[in-house]
């Protein structure tokens, strides 16, 4: 069970929570990127790469015994931020469609690059599983 942290007075944010509180089990999602489970990307589309690097942690979680409300906090890493912004309506839709109405802690960085060659977005997760 999550608890979320919201500091009195503060504008609620949209699409994440400022703080969660758990407690249970610690399963950390290593970052993923938009390749299938061969590492081959089936698109350069941005929406699509977030579809399946969300559908990677899905992955990884059920294997740690977790589900995606389990998830506590999420770094998204984006090489576009205009990218990001202007198709974030597509980005909702996907997360909304694999994560469901769970809105954990989150941060967004713009970096230069990524390792992966072809990468435009890699997103890691932290889930705690409840006891």
């Amino acid at each position: 069970m999550h608890t979320i942290v919201q500091p009195r007075g503060w504008l609620r944010p949209k699409g994440y929570a400022n703080g969660i509180l758990a407690e249970g089990k610690l399963l950390f999602v290593a970052g993923q990127v938009g390749w299938n489970e061969r590492e081959e990307f089936e698109s350069d589309d941005f929406v699509k790469q977030a579809e399946q690097a969300l559908k990677n942690i899905v992955a990884v979680l059920s294997e740690g015994g977790a589900k995606p409300e389990h998830i506590a906090r999420m770094t998204w890493y984006v090489t576009s931020n205009k990218e990001y912004t202007d198709r974030l309506a597509e980005v909702g839709k996907v997360y909304r469609s694999i994560i469901g109405p769970h809105y954990p802690a989150m941060t967004l960085v713009q970096v230069a690059g990524l390792f992966e060659a072809g990468a435009k977005l890699e997103i890691e997760a932290t889930a705690v599983i409840p006891a």
